[in-house]
C-alpha cells in the first residue's frame, strides 16, 4: 500500500516567473523510507510543504495515508509527524515544557500530554535535560527535541525535511540512530538530504530531484550501476605515468582518465578484481611499485554528478530569492 502519493506537483512563486515544483511525482510504500536527494532550491522542502499541507500545489495531486492532502487537510494534519531543517522549539521554555506545549496543540490531555513527553524524552535519551531550558541545549539535542515533538501524536507518516542539518558528524550519527529506530518501529518515512551518505545509510529507495522534478529513482545500488561499473585506479611516481597508462589501457576496454596533479591514472573495468590482479602483475613485470592501487565502486556522488552535471550542494539559481537569503541567514547563525 502506498503511504504517501503525488502526482504532477506543480507550485510557482514570484507571481508564476518561478516554478518550485514542475511536475513533481513521487511515492512512498507504507513502512518503507525514501530518501529525497537534491540541491538546495531543487524542490524538496517545497515538496515536504506540499505533501504536510503547508502549502497548497497550483495544480497536481497528492495523498497521505489515503487522505487528500487538498480536500482533506485537518485530516491528514492527524496522521503525520513533521521536523523541518531547523528546531522548531521555545528555547525559553524547557524541553518538558515544550513537549507539553506540543502536546496540548495537539488536542491531548494534560495527562495524555506528560505521559506522551516522558515517554519520548526518555526515548530520545533527553529524560537528564528535561528541566533545562533549551537556550542550554547543545545543537544536537535540540534536533533529537524537535523530532521528538513530530511524535506527540504518534504519526503513521513522518516527513523529515533535511533532519542532520547544521550537525556535526557525532551528532549526525546519534540521530542516525534515532530514524532507525522510528523506522524499525513501522513509521514510514520521507527523508530529504543533501548528505548522500546519509541517504545511502537510512533510504530504501532513493528519488533524485531537480528543477522541481524526479529526474531518477531507485535503490542506492541501482543508480550507482546506472552510473557504470568498478573503476580501476592506480596512483605511480610521475616517472611511471607514461607506462602505467599503457597498462590500465590493455586491462580496459575504455578510455584512460590521467589526473597528473594526483598522480593518478583510472579507467572503466568490467573483469573486476580480475583487472586489478593483471594490473598489478603487469606493473611489477616493468619494475613500477604504485604508490596506490585499487578498485572503486561508484558513490551516490557520483550518480548525483552524473545526473545533475552539479554536486548536491550547489546553490541554484531557481531558488527563490527570499528562500536562498533565510538559508544563508541560517547558515551564518549555525
Amino acid at each position: 500500500m502506498k503511504a504517501v502519493i503525488a502526482e504532477n506537483l506543480i507550485n510557482t512563486y514570484d507571481n508564476g516567473r518561478v516554478r518550485a515544483l514542475n511536475g513533481l511525482s513521487l511515492d512512498v510504500e507504507e513502512g518503507t523510507v525514501l530518501g529525497v536527494l537534491g540541491p538546495n532550491g531543487a524542490g524538496k522542502t517545497t515538496t515536504v510543504r506540499v505533501l504536510a499541507t503547508l502549502l497548497k500545489p497550483d495544480s497536481g495531486f497528492a495523498q497521505v495515508a489515503g487522505i487528500d492532502v487538498a480536500k482533506e487537510p485537518d485530516e491528514v494534519r492527524k496522521v503525520i509527524g513533521l521536523s523541518g531543517q531547523y528546531a522548531a522549539v521555545d528555547e525559553t521554555l524547557t524541553g518538558w515544557d515544550n513537549l507539553i506545549m506540543f502536546g496540548r496543540l495537539y488536542h491531548l490531555s494534560s495527562k495524555q500530554a506528560a505521559v506522551r513527553a516522558t515517554e519520548l524524552l526518555e526515548q530520545f535519551s533527553l529524560t537528564d535535560r528535561a528541566k533545562s531550558p533549551i537556550r542550554t541545549y547543545s545543537g544536537g539535542m535540540r534536533r533529537r527535541l524537535d523530532l521528538a515533538a513530530s511524535l506527540i501524536v504518534k504519526p503513521k507518516v513522518l516527513f523529515l525535511d533535511e533532519p542532520t542539518t547544521g550537525l556535526d558528524p557525532r551528532g549526525r550519527q546519534d540521530m542516525w540512530g534515532v530514524i532507525d529506530e522510528l523506522v524499525k518501529g513501522g513509521v514510514t518515512l520521507l527523508l530529504t538530504t543533501q548528505y548522500l551518505e546519509e541517504a545511502d545509510h537510512l533510504a530504501d529507495e532513493i528519488a533524485v530531484i531537480d528543477h522541481g522534478k524526479v529526474i531518477a529513482r531507485g535503490t542506492s545500488d541501482s543508480l550507482k550501476r546506472e552510473v557504470g561499473g568498478e573503476k580501476l585506479e592506480i596512483v605511480v611516481e610521475n616517472a611511471d605515468m607514461a607506462a602505467t597508462r599503457e597498462i590500465v589501457a590493455k586491462v580496459s576496454a575504455s578510455a584512460v582518465a590521467v589526473d597528473e596533479g594526483m598522480r593518478r591514472i583510472s579507467a572503466p573495468v568490467t573483469t573486476g578484481s580480475k583487472a586489478l590482479i593483471e594490473a598489478a602483475r603487469l606493473l611489477d613485470d616493468l619494475g613500477i611499485h604504485p604508490l596506490d592501487i585499487g578498485l572503486k565502486r561508484p558513490s551516490l556522488d557520483d550518480v548525483f554528478l552524473s545526473l545533475t552535471g552539479h554536486v548536491a550542494e550547489e546553490e541554484k539559481e531557481s531558488e527563490p530569492v527570499d528562500a536562498r537569503a533565510k538559508r544563508k541567514r541560517g547558515k551564518q547563525s549555525e
